[in-house]
């Protein structure tokens, strides 16, 4: 096999590219067969940890690894380019070791597909001729429940084929992970037939034009209708369809966490993002509303979101025929892409009303009222003088600090989420990551450098607990090594919050769940830029110096130093 050494130099990742030249061989092996179809399909990065063949053919083809300090790190990042570039028809890739490296891996590919997340999953393999002999660790029959597709290398001429089919899944239907076990035996066999590969097409559906006349006749009668946004919205980039539906129809939006700026929520028919907590407006109209339409959503329950309360007419879109009647009883189903069914349906409402529904503003002076009442409500917090700081004072400092456009968040799990997501406004497609129908902490670290690798230009921030930065923290330096500087905020308060009240003598007695630590200097050893943060009025400097270092290529974490706040915006919904 004949290779050229360009010996070009990325300006700051400081690594080589060699490119193969095609015309000067026939043969490959099956890695390099993969690398190839990789680039086919528009994959430039390769998420990695710690040892795998491909990552090896990957340096050769000019496709760049990407070494983690974790399995669970290098999802995560794979999880969040696919977050940010689904919609452009980009997605994220993982490779791992066999054996161990496919076993670390369950959690982060969980995390995936509870969440919807298309990843591209190439574990190493045994050799076929003891991948079934026990103890070793088979990855189709260990995955079957956490992947949408699953499938083994086991003859180096059915590798276009095999690629073709993870890809078709990878593009159709409801979002996920698919796995491809790359067996050494198999991959080691010269190929000849890359060329062979035909990118699958993606597939869209679209529900029928009655159904979708059912839908605005129902909406149009109600007294009170809602939209609820899904994660669809953002994959099918249907923000501005959405955004023109809501104002021919005056119908309030809300939207799932996944779904956080799918749409607007500064637009004066934003009700906000339904975690457990949420805006007041939220509580408020899914209390109120006669019928609900659910647009790019499962209507999955979730302990993270709110359950719909009985007694709604639901009308639901979405691209997975499973999701209808799951959960709840569906009236008018809607099964097709987002914004394909929200072109349907904006049509629709065009053809029956024209603009004469738009004019009225009852409803949106109604949001605004009940979003005063809110603020005033949370006044005291978010301006809380406090010390140690109070994480409301935090949000609302970060508020005023940052370009809400040109910024990516993510929460963590546990009390970081649940204070934030209410508060935090967002704006435009991708502006903010939510996640977390289960919720590993330490996800927002690696979210953010995948959010960097797709958003170069974009200031990525994961704001997380003190215990979540335990869990993941060291991939600050894969930030740093990798050139994808991003800012992190730890919410150090010296404890896991609300454990207290579930485990109340495991903490009072012997401190179960207390923690130390000074996380400024653990990101100083990193090579990133630690800040302390003590007082209030030392937040937006901070979090401008970590910008500036951020824009200089260097990562930057605050280490702010809160109390234990168990207040919540949450409101009864009966």
């Amino acid at each position: 096999m004949i290779y050229l050494d360009l010996k070009k130099y990325s300006n700051s990742k400081n690594f080589i590219k060699i490119v193969r030249l095609n015309d000067l061989e026939d043969k490959m092996n099956g890695y390099d067969a993969i690398v190839e179809i990789l680039k086919k399909e528009g994959f430039e990065w390769l998420a990695c940890f710690p040892a795998n063949p491909l990552i090896e053919a990957a340096g050769k083809g000019g496709l760049r690894p990407i070494v983690f300090r974790q399995e669970r790190g290098g999802i995560m990042a794979a999880d969040g380019y696919s977050r940010m570039l689904a919609r452009e028809g980009k997605r994220g890739v993982f490779c791992c070791q066999g054996g161990p490296g496919v076993e670390n891996s369950f959690g982060g590919i969980a995390q995936a597909w509870a969440d919807s997340v298309p990843i591209l999953f190439l574990p190493d393999g045994s050799a076929s001729n003891v991948s079934d002999v026990k103890p070793h660790f088979n990855p189709q029959t260990n995955y079957s429940e956490i992947t949408k597709w699953r499938s083994s290398i086991i003859n180096g001429s059915d590798i276009t084929k095999q690629m073709r089919r993870a890809l078709s899944a990878l593009k159709n239907g409801r979002p996920g992970p698919v796995l491809l076990e790359m067996r050494r035996d198999a991959m080691a066999q010269e190929l000849d037939n890359v060329d062979d590969y035909k990118s699958p097409n993606q597939i869209l559906s679209s529900p029928s034009k009655s159904d979708i006349k059912d839908a605005v006749d129902a909406l149009s009668k109600a007294k009170n209708p809602v939209i609820w946004g899904g994660q669809g919205i953002l994959y099918a980039g249907a923000t501005e369809e959405l955004k023109l539906f809501a104002e021919i129809m005056q119908i309030p939006v809300l939207t799932t966490m996944p779904g956080k700026s799918g749409f607007d929520e500064r637009h004066p028919l934003a009700l906000g993002a339904a975690n457990r907590t949420a805006p007041k407006g939220v509580w408020a109209w899914l209390k109120e509303s006669d019928v609900l339409i659910g647009l790019g959503t499962s209507f999955s329950k979730t302990n993270y979101g709110i359950d719909i309360p009985e007694g709604k007419f639901l009308i639901h879109n979405t691209n997975n025929i499973e999701d209808i009647s799951k959960e709840y009883p569906t009236e008018v189903g809607l099964l097709g892409d987002a914004k394909v069914t929200l072109d349907l349906l904006i049509e629709e409402a065009k053809s029956q009303f024209g603009d004469s529904r738009s004019k009225d503003t009852k409803t949106s002076e109604a949001i605004a009222q009940v979003k005063k009442e809110w603020n005033d409500e949370w006044s005291s917090l978010l301006n809380s003088s406090d010390i140690p700081i109070n994480p409301y004072r935090l949000v609302s400092e970060i508020n005023k600090t940052v370009d809400h456009e040109n910024t990516i968040m993510t929460h963590d799990a546990g009390h970081p989420r649940d204070q934030i997501m209410p508060f935090y406004p967002a704006t435009v497609p991708g502006s903010y990551i939510g996640w977390g129908k289960t919720t590993h902490l330490g996800y927002g670290i690696g979210l953010m450098i995948g959010a960097k690798m797709a958003h170069p230009d974009k200031f990525c921030v994961n704001f997380m607990g003190d215990a979540a930065f335990g869990m993941a923290g060291l991939d600050i330096e894969t930030s740093v090594r990798s050139g994808n500087p991003i800012t992190t905020i730890v919410l150090n308060n010296g404890t896991m919050g609300g454990y207290n009240h579930h485990q109340p003598t495991a903490m009072e007695v012997f401190g179960a769940g207390n923690m130390t630590g000074s996380y400024s200097t653990v990101a100083t050893g990193l090579g990133a830029l630690g800040i302390d943060v003590e007082k209030p009025e030392e937040i937006g400097p901070a979090i401008k110096k970590a910008q500036e270092a951020n824009s200089n290529g260097q990562s930057a974490l605050l280490d702010v130093k809160t109390q234990q706040e168990d207040k919540f915006s949450q409101y009864p919904l009966n």
